[in-house]
């Protein structure tokens, strides 16, 4: 739906394009109220930087003030509220992309739940978005015309959040090209937010294809680096080295 609109919108005929703007306006208007017809709140909390997490070990932090106990309670109250989100009437060029990215972020949210074949179509959605109108076009099998499509920066993060979760769950080759059409686009409009989350992803993919014939497609893994132990109280320093010399001299110092 979202390919169908934008392409409808590229190419000026907005009269066709009524159907599938109210469908989009709909999902997005009851999508940001809660049963009871109240705007949402998108929260979390921050994580604990006193427990090991992917991204980063207590250990390599070095030294800090805070015990964990207080890190602890510290991060319970740093949680980070997302702004509210108007109700729509009707897209207009503002507001476009606010409504399109909230929407990916709700597909991204459900993702899991998705079956291969939407995988499929949002591998192709991204690519016809990123491609349709510039040279490498030239390489698609594409046969219906369509004008360049404008594209919105965070618009393309939510679509590299959704294309890393498909490359790693059954879309090795598809996902992997969209990644690339999507970085192609990026690197001509020099959006650097894209860029980033998109380099790193390639940056972090493996040489060969996961195995998914025994996780049943679910099979995202993340290698977690061993965390350092911590040094026992035993453990030999120089303040110890020089405490056990004083000792054996006789030579304790003044408590």
């Amino acid at each position: 739906m979202i390919w169908g609109f934008l392409r409808v919108t590229a190419s000026r005929d907005r009269q066709s394009n009524g159907c599938i703007e109210a469908l989009l306006l709909g999902i997005y208007n009851l999508e940001i109220v809660d049963k009871d017809g109240n705007n949402k709140v998108l929260s979390f909390t921050i994580p604990s930087l006193s427990k090991p997490s992917v991204y980063h070990e207590p250990s390599s932090i070095g030294s800090m003030a805070l015990t964990e106990g207080a890190l602890s309670q510290h991060d319970l109250l740093r949680v980070v509220y997302s702004d509210l989100h108007p109700q729509r009437e009707n897209f207009t060029a503002q507001n476009r992309f606010d409504v399109l990215s909230f929407l990916m972020l709700c597909y991204n949210s459900a993702i899991v739940c998705m079956p291969s074949s939407s995988y499929q179509s949002l591998c192709n959605m991204c690519s016809r978005l990123c491609v349709t109108g510039f040279p490498r076009q030239r390489q698609k099998g594409w046969k219906d015309p369509c004008g360049r499509v404008v594209l919105d920066p965070d618009f393309m993060v939510q679509m590299l959040t959704a294309v890393f979760h498909t490359i790693y769950n059954g879309e090795w080759e598809l996902g992997q090209v969209a990644l690339e059409d999507i970085i192609y686009r990026a690197q001509l409009e020099l959006y650097s937010q894209p860029l980033l989350v998109a380099n790193a992803m390639r940056s972090s993919l493996p040489f060969d294809a996961p195995d998914v014939s025994q996780v049943s497609r679910k099979c995202l893994q993340v290698d977690v680096t061993p965390t350092v132990p911590r040094i026992s109280h035993t453990a030999v320093t120089t303040a110890s080295i020089r405490r056990h010399r004083w000792k054996r001299e006789g030579k304790l110092p003044l408590q």
